[in-house]
């Protein structure tokens, strides 16, 4: 079900603080003490839509639990610090607690290194397994809107233990532009020649991949080329495409592996050669291709990007990571697309890095929203406990819904992001169930706007294994990650979670009803690491 509305402004009490963007994600245990109800309000401009900004209240009467109260930018805090605190996902909370905040994702990494580690015939160490980038790393079918901006659809369906049901959070941007329409792209491509490249499945694909990618680009797009080892050199200043095609075919086919991996000389002479290079009404992006197994100079992803941020904060300059080999530096390649205003991916084959370079590069060099950020009300009422699937790495304190100066995610047209929440429903809960808000900003006005979807109880009627089959996929691939973060220790598996010899059946029937090669992947996957677990 989408549903749309309820932009309205209200205010709340303040609530206890909580750690910045970085804190660990926590199962939210509801108190029963609390009473009230939800309306997620919008900041005094209209959204997209043109939903309300009167401040009335659109509930049918009844109250609910308020959302972070507006702040205007003379009040906004500084970015938030990573502050983790251990692995705290699979914990529960202090009461009360009603909401859940986090910054969007559209990362897949995650679940692209877990697949070549199964084909490898071995599990991914559990700390790179990030169960929201194996959600998204799927097709949805969810309505788009007609500008920037999303589209919000909330649904979910009964799971097998009682009184537990999965939540689905879908945030849709308009479809990509014709290649003709978007703006035109500045692309500077950091290009990992370490020995370690030598392999197969790193260099050769990011080469192969390169030099399709460069015939389809546009005439007036640019491309830089900066490679490292021990040092870092620029190899192509920013160069039009028109008839320089041959001087980019030409610096792609001249990489070849030698000598370390020093990333963080690569990052800093890629961004100074973008600042240098940047172009006025386009689209200006650093593309990393490393295994970021960095082992000379600076290795720690902070310091790397405060050398650049000036890049990043005054030019808009954002990072797409593309990480290779079957050894691969997940947890530096993630935290520097994340803190890099920008977001990762993986290849292991050929197929992929047609992919990645060919479909999806294109699609990310337009930008349709900034710093976005999504926040979550839970009515009281009827839900006891919930708990968020993932994104440990993204959350962000409830009271900085609305401050647009805590960093959110970047999300560009043709993206789909995707939050599964397990929910328990209080016995003979009826009505009003949840409430989903995004906000983001405009990516020339830095215009705020937000958008919201709600969620009645009564649309948890279907059982799980027999609802759309999109929403199947979901569950299989977060019950897969569940799982394979989970291990041996069953202490507080997901609720409804299948032993994962019966998900990769359930997995085979899913991609069957599907169609679907990406899901016949995932059913594979599921099945190796049901062997390999025994």
């Amino acid at each position: 079900m989408t549903l749309t509305g309820n932009d309205e402004h209200t205010g709340r009490p303040r609530r206890r603080p909580r750690t910045g963007r970085r804190r660990r994600p926590v199962a939210i245990l509801i108190g029963l003490t609390l009473a009230g109800g939800l309306l997620l309000t919008g900041c005094g401009a209209s959204d997209s839509n043109g939903s309300s900004t009167d401040g009335s209240n659109k509930s049918g009467g009844r109250g609910f639990p308020q959302p972070a109260p507006n702040r205007t930018s003379g009040t906004s805090q500084g970015e938030q610090k990573n502050t983790p605190t251990g692995n705290a996902s699979r914990e529960f909370a202090p009461s009360p607690d009603y909401l859940s905040t986090f910054a969007l994702d559209v990362d897949t990494a995650s679940y692209g290194y877990a697949r070549r580690a199964l084909a490898d015939g071995r599990l991914p160490e559990a700390s790179t397994v990030r169960p929201e980038e194996f959600v998204n790393s799927f097709r949805q079918d969810y309505r788009r809107p007609d500008g920037n901006g999303f589209s919000v659809t909330v649904d979910g369906a009964r799971t097998r233990e009682k009184d537990w049901s999965l939540v689905r959070v879908g945030l849709a941007t308009r479809d990509a532009a014709p290649s003709g329409k978007r703006p035109p792209a500045a692309l500077t491509f950091v290009i990992d020649i370490s020995g370690s490249m030598g392999e197969p499945g790193r260099l050769d694909l990011a080469k192969d991949a390169l030099g399709v990618m460069t015939d389809r680009l546009r005439d007036d797009d640019s491309i830089a080329v900066v490679t490292f080892s021990d040092e870092a050199r620029t190899v192509l200043p920013m160069t039009r495409l028109g008839h320089h095609r041959d001087r980019i075919y030409d610096a792609i086919r001249g990489l070849e592996p030698t000598e370390s991996t020093n990333l963080g000389a690569g990052v800093r002479t890629g961004y100074a050669t973008a600042v240098k290079g940047l172009r006025e009404g386009a689209t200006n992006r650093v593309v990393l291709i490393s295994d970021a197994l960095a082992n000379t100079g600076e290795t720690d992803a902070d310091a790397i990007l405060e050398n650049i941020s000036t890049a990043r904060r005054e030019h808009g300059i954002t990072l797409f990571g593309v990480g290779v080999g079957s050894e691969y530096g997940d947890a530096l390649m993630e935290r520097l697309a994340d803190k890099g205003d920008g977001h990762t991916t993986y290849v292991s084959t050929i197929e992929d890095a047609r992919k990645v370079f060919c479909e999806q590069l294109p699609q990310n060099i337009d930008l349709t929203a900034r710093d976005a950020k999504a926040q979550v009300a839970f009515d009281p009422e009827t839900v006891k406990q919930f708990r968020l699937i993932g994104y440990d790495d993204r959350q962000v304190a409830d009271e900085d819904f609305r401050n647009d100066r805590v960093d959110g995610g970047e999300v560009g047209p043709g993206h789909t992001v995707t939050a599964l929440y397990a929910v328990r429903t209080r016995p003979g809960a009826s009505g009003h169930l949840a409430t989903a808000s995004v906000r983001w900003l405009d990516p020339d006005t830095r215009a705020p706007h937000e958008e919201s979807g709600q969620l009645e109880t009564g649309s948890l009627d279907e059982d799980l294994w027999t609802s759309s089959t999109r929403l199947q996929v979901d569950a299989v691939a977060a019950y897969f990650a569940d799982d394979l973060r989970t291990g041996d220790d069953k202490a507080n598996p997901l609720p409804g979670a299948l032993p994962l010899g019966e998900l990769a059946d359930r997995a085979h029937r899913v991609a069957s009803a599907a169609e679907d090669k990406a899901v016949d992947d995932l059913a594979n996957a599921v099945e190796r690491a049901s062997g390999l677990m025994g």
